[in-house]
C-alpha cells in the first residue's frame, strides 16, 4: 500500500472514531454513513475492524455504535490519574456550586497543561474547554499555579524550553515578567489568567501537593471576565487555595500499590501455618515455626532447613540469647543454637496467645481471659502486672524501640491498637475494613510505620504513625500470617504464610501457600529495628 492510500484509510478511520465520540448516545450504522460520507462497504470495513480492536462497540439494545472500553483503557493508562480525579471530584463541585462557573482539574504534561476532569457550570455562557485539551503553562492559571508551586531547578527547565508566544495582547511573554507573576503566585497561594489565554476569559487556580510535598496538578475555575471580575477572583482565590489543600491532603507520594511480582519465594518447603517471624541479628538468620507440625525453621547463609522439631503445636516464640524460647502444647522449652530441646518445667504453664520481649528485657505475653484477651509483663507466677484488656483476641502485639509504646492487632474489629508505657488506656490507631483480610502478623520500622499482614487478603499494608495507610503490597497467597525485618541491614522484610485452611481450589491458583517470601529494601523503602532478649540464671529476661 502507498503512503498516500495509508494515510487516506487512516484518516477515513479517524473519521469514524471522532463521529461516534461526538456523539454521547451514539450512531447508528445509518446516521454514521450520513456523517463521514463514506462508501458503505468502506465504512463496513472500518466499523469492523475497529470492533475487532475494542475501539469501538455495538450497543445491542439502542443498536447503535458508541467507543470502546479498549479506547477508554488507553486514554486511562496514558493520562488519567485515578487517585487525583476521585480526590478532587468533590472539590470540584463545590467550587461550581459556590461560584456558577466551571470548574477544573489539570495537571502539568510535559511543557503545557492538560485538562483531566470538568464541572461544567450553571450559564448557557460558560468556559468549556475539552477534557484532554493541552494549553500553554505560561498564560494559564492552572499552568502559573503549577510552576509557581515547583521547585526552582524544576520550574526554570521548564521556563528555559518555552516559546513565549502572545496568544492575546495580554499575555506575558517577558521571562522576567513571568518570573515576577510566578513569584506573586507563590506568595499569595493562587494564581490568575486575566485573559492571557483567551480575550474575555479570565481564571483562578491554585496548585495541588500531595502529603510529601509533591506538585500532583491544579484545581481552577474559569468563565466570562465579565462574570469573574479581578475582584472577584482575588476574593475566590483563598477558596482556591483551601480546596487545593483539601485534595492533597487526600494524597500522599508514598501511596504505593506494590505488585506481588516484587515478592520473592525463599526456596524452601512449605509449612501448615507459618508463622512467628523472628529476626537473630547475632545469628544473621531468621527462625520461623511451622505451628501444626509443628516444626521450628532457619533462614541463614546457608539456606532454610528445619532447626527443630517439637511434639505439640507451638503457640508462642521469642529469641533467647542462647536460641528460642518457645511456648508449646506441653509447656516451655529452650532451644539451643544446636536446636536441641529444653524443658523448663518451672515456668508458667497458662496458654497463651502470643509472646512480645520490651526492649528493658521484661518478657510480656497475651493471655485469654473471660472470651477476651488481656496483654501484659509475665511474672514468674504467671501472672500479667497492670495489664491492658481487649473485647477480642489480639493476634500479635510489639513493643516500640524506645519501649515507650505497645502496638497489638486485632482481626476481629479489623483494628490496630495502640498504648502507652505506664497508661492503662487503649487507644485504636486504625481500623481497616474486613473484606480487605483478617490483620494477622505485626511490624515496625524505624520511621513509625506499622505493618500487618492481611489473612485472607492476599496483602500486607503499613500504616504512618498516625494510621494513615501508606501502602499496600500485594502477594502471591491469600494468607500471609506474620512478617519481620530482617538481613545483614535488618532492612529486608521477610513474610510467613499459611496453607491448611484453603481449599484445593486455592491451593490450584496459589501454590506457593505456606511458604517464606522475602521484600528487598528497594521496594519497600524503610528500614526496620529489630530487639532480642534473653534469660538470666534466676528465669528473668535480660536483653540480648
Amino acid at each position: 500500500m502507498a503512503a498516500g492510500e495509508g494515510t487516506g484509510a487512516l484518516e477515513k478511520a479517524l473519521d469514524v472514531l471522532e463521529a461516534i465520540g461526538s456523539a454521547p448516545q451514539g450512531l447508528s450504522q445509518g446516521e454514521l454513513a450520513e456523517q463521514v460520507t463514506l462508501p458503505r462497504t468502506t465504512l463496513y470495513r472500518i466499523i469492523a475492524s475497529l470492533v475487532e480492536r475494542g475501539m469501538i462497540r455495538r450497543d445491542p439494545l439502542r443498536k447503535v455504535y458508541r467507543l470502546g472500553f479498549r479506547y477508554l483503557e488507553l486514554v486511562r493508562n496514558a493520562y488519567l490519574m485515578p487517585d487525583l480525579v476521585a480526590a478532587a471530584s468533590f472539590e470540584l463541585r463545590a467550587l461550581r456550586d459556590l461560584t456558577g462557573e466551571t470548574s477544573y482539574l489539570a495537571v502539568l504534561d510535559g511543557n503545557q497543561v492538560m485538562s483531566l476532569e470538568r464541572c461544567d457550570g450553571a450559564h448557557t455562557t460558560r468556559s468549556a474547554a475539552a477534557l484532554g485539551q493541552s494549553k500553554a503553562v505560561y498564560c494559564t492559571g492552572q499552568g502559573k499555579a503549577i510552576l509557581a508551586a515547583l521547585d526552582e531547578a524544576t520550574r526554570d527547565e521548564i521556563i528555559k524550553g518555552l516559546t513565549l508566544t502572545a496568544l492575546t495582547p495580554l499575555t506575558i511573554t517577558d521571562r522576567r515578567r513571568l518570573h515576577a507573576e510566578l513569584q506573586i503566585t507563590r506568595a499569595r497561594g493562587y494564581a490568575i489568567d486575566d485573559e492571557e489565554i483567551v480575550l474575555g476569559v479570565r481564571c483562578v487556580a491554585a496548585a495541588i501537593r500531595d502529603n510529601s510535598g509533591k506538585v500532583r496538578g491544579a484545581l481552577s475555575v474559569a468563565g466570562p471576565a465579565y462574570r469573574l471580575t479581578l475582584e472577584r477572583l482575588e476574593l475566590l482565590g483563598p477558596e482556591l487555595s483551601d480546596a487545593a489543600r483539601r485534595v492533597g491532603a487526600q494524597l500522599s507520594e508514598s501511596q504505593v500499590r506494590i505488585a506481588d511480582s516484587e515478592v520473592q519465594r525463599v526456596e524452601g518447603p512449605w509449612a501448615f501455618n507459618g508463622a512467628l517471624a523472628r529476626w537473630s541479628h547475632e545469628q544473621q538468620g531468621l527462625y520461623w515455626a511451622d505451628t501444626l507440625a509443628p516444626t521450628i525453621r532457619l533462614l541463614d547463609a546457608k539456606g532454610e532447613r528445619v532447626f527443630a522439631r517439637l511434639d505439640a503445636p507451638v503457640q508462642a516464640m521469642e529469641l533467647h540469647r542462647e536460641g528460642l524460647l518457645i511456648a508449646h502444647g506441653n509447656g516451655w522449652s529452650l532451644l539451643d543454637r544446636q536446636g536441641q530441646e529444653h524443658s523448663l518445667p518451672g515456668w508458667p504453664g497458662k496458654p497463651l496467645l502470643g509472646l512480645a520481649s520490651h526492649p528493658s528485657g521484661s518478657l510480656w505475653a497475651c493471655l485469654s481471659h473471660a472470651g477476651a484477651c488481656r496483654i501484659g509483663e509475665l511474672s514468674a507466677e504467671g501472672e500479667l502486672r497492670s495489664p491492658w484488656s481487649f473485647q477480642e483476641r489480639i493476634s500479635a502485639f510489639c513493643w516500640d524501640a524506645e519501649g515507650q509504646t505497645l502496638y497489638a492487632v486485632g482481626p476481629e474489629s479489623g483494628s490496630v491498637y495502640v498504648m502507652q508505657l505506664g497508661s492503662s488506656s487503649v487507644r485504636r490507631l486504625a481500623s481497616l475494613p474486613k473484606g480487605g483480610g483478617r490483620l494477622s502478623g505485626l511490624a515496625l520500622d524505624r520511621e513509625g510505620g506499622v505493618w500487618t499482614t492481611l489473612r485472607d487478603g492476599w496483602s500486607l499494608v503499613r500504616l504512618n504513625a498516625d494510621g494513615s495507610l501508606d501502602r499496600m503490597i500485594g502477594l502471591p497467597v491469600p494468607s500471609p500470617t506474620d512478617l519481620a525485618f530482617g538481613g545483614p541491614n535488618e532492612d529486608v522484610l521477610y513474610i510467613t504464610s499459611a496453607r491448611h485452611e484453603l481449599s484445593r481450589e486455592t491451593l490450584g491458583t496459589a501454590p506457593a501457600s505456606g511458604c517464606l517470601f522475602q521484600i528487598n529494601p528497594k521496594v519497600i523503602g524503610v528500614a526496620a529495628h529489630q530487639t532480642t532478649w534473653g534469660l538470666n540464671r534466676r528465669g528473668e529476661a535480660v536483653t540480648g
